[in-house]
């Protein structure tokens, strides 16, 4: 009966990695896995529509793909030199090089099969 307690106790919820200007090389550019980052900002109504899918993200593909969030608002370096134009703007990093870079809200689904695509990381 140890799988019906598993399926019945709610999953621990993974969280985004913060970025800053002075972590971004270390913690995506340099990551060993493959890397989402979500670009947002405090006064952005689609952000906080991205959020709950980037947390579920987070959860679902823990340990198979780094999730990182950075506010625009406070990342001036990083924005410009990746040429951050509008929130929210989410980049798939792999092996250091942009994979993919999507802007503006999309749902969960166009996400998971951007990761399966472009990073080449499925589901389970």
């Amino acid at each position: 009966m140890g799988w019906l307690k598993d399926l019945l106790t709610p999953k621990k919820q993974a969280q985004p990695v913060h970025l800053t200007d002075e972590n971004f090389r270390k913690e995506v550019l340099e990551s060993d896995v493959p890397v989402l980052v979500d670009f947002w900002g405090p006064n952005c109504p689609p952000c906080r529509q991205l959020e709950p899918v980037i947390m579920a993200l987070a959860t679902d593909y823990e340990g198979r793909v780094k999730v990182c969030e950075m506010n625009a608002h406070e990342s001036p370096k990083t924005i410009s030199q990746y040429r951050v134009q509008g929130t929210p703007t989410v980049l798939y990093v792999k092996g250091g090089h942009i994979a993919e870079r999507i802007v503006g809200f999309r749902p969960s689904t166009f996400h998971r099969q951007v990761i399966e695509k472009a990073l080449g990381v499925p589901l389970s």
